[in-house]
């Protein structure tokens, strides 16, 4: 059974599941009821941050034009451009054991690909949620319903794996943005 999450809980994940390594890092959301005309488009990324919480360098952003860290430790799995069907939309994958020692979180966000343009935001998307699997057994170790508490945000960050002295913690965040991706990027040090 899962460990289900409050916006703001945090659960010790490596010293709960001892020998823990490989992550699949599942986020998934449903859009609303909506005329506009266009489809939805949102994308889970990742940055990886030192401990000043801001990126290194742009390979330190994960995302559908950058799927892999270089060290190989953070791997999206592809863009889903529609978010039909059940289960993930879109999946990142983590090997604990190879993020650079000079990282020490991970954030995972959703961004709303043109939302300006498509005049979209996260208050017409629901059942959004992160969850966190093992990957070699698939059982879902983590899981945050991110609820219904956005109405003009563009962008998300939804959860965050930390280091927290040799283990590796997971806080779920659910802290939105206006300005999509590009309000993202600079929170996190990358320049746009």
């Amino acid at each position: 059974m899962p460990i289900s999450l409050q916006k703001g809980g945090k659960v010790d994940l490596t010293k709960d599941n001892p020998g823990l390594s490989k992550l699949i890092v599942g986020l998934g959301w449903d859009t609303n009821k909506y005329d506009g005309g266009a489809d939805f488009d949102l994308d889970a990324s990742a940055f990886l941050l030192g401990a000043s919480g801001r990126v290194t360098g742009d390979g330190d952003f994960i995302f559908y034009n950058n799927p892999k860290h270089i060290s190989g430790s953070v791997v999206s799995t592809g863009d889903n451009r529609t978010g039909t069907g059940k289960g993930d939309d879109e999946q990142i994958k983590v090997e604990l054991l190879k993020v650079p020692a000079e990282i020490q979180k991970i954030a995972f966000t959703v961004t709303i690909h043109e939302a300006d343009k498509r005049r979209q935001n996260f208050g017409q998307v629901g059942n959004s949620y992160i969850r966190i699997i093992n990957e070699v057994t698939s059982e879902e170790l983590v899981r945050f319903d991110l609820g219904e508490d956005f109405s003009i945000e563009t962008a998300i960050v939804v959860g965050e794996l930390y280091r927290h002295g040799p283990e590796w913690k997971f806080n779920a965040i659910g802290s939105g943005f206006q300005g999509g991706l590009a309000a993202l990027a600079k929170n996190f040090g990358l320049q746009v």
